[in-house]
């Protein structure tokens, strides 16, 4: 007869909620911060974050599996105006990159597309 312990039946329900837990997105925003997670298998170097198609940011490395955490207040312009959460949303996140074998890496955020996904869901 299969008899389990009371370890084995939380182990395997741990192992079972983590499988069934959605990914996330690899491009966020929330609470005036921007998060870029790399969900490849790869490293990404020259990593470039862009806000609104004219705020700057990022970082020379992002590893594997690692994620990038920016308050929106750190990007800035070309001229060194930065991004004023007071007065301006967020409408597009363009994130590129260059990935350990060479690979060029892109992702995108489009608020828009997001809410009418997001209505649509509701």
């Amino acid at each position: 007869m299969l008899r389990l312990s009371y370890r084995q039946v939380a182990l395997a329900a741990m192992l079972l909620a983590g499988a069934c837990s959605p990914r996330p997105d690899p491009v966020s925003v929330a609470e005036n911060t921007v998060v870029v997670h790399n969900q490849t298998s790869r490293e990404w170097r020259n990593v470039v974050v862009t806000v609104n198609d004219h705020f700057r940011g990022g970082t020379p490395l992002l590893a594997a599996g690692a994620q990038l955490t920016a308050p929106l207040s750190q990007f800035q312009t070309a001229f060194g105006q930065h991004y004023d959460i007071a007065r301006q949303s967020v409408f597009k996140v363009e994130v590129t990159a260059t990935d350990s074998s060479g690979e060029p890496v892109k992702l995108d955020f489009d608020a828009k597309k997001r809410g009418l996904a997001e209505s649509l869901r509701q």
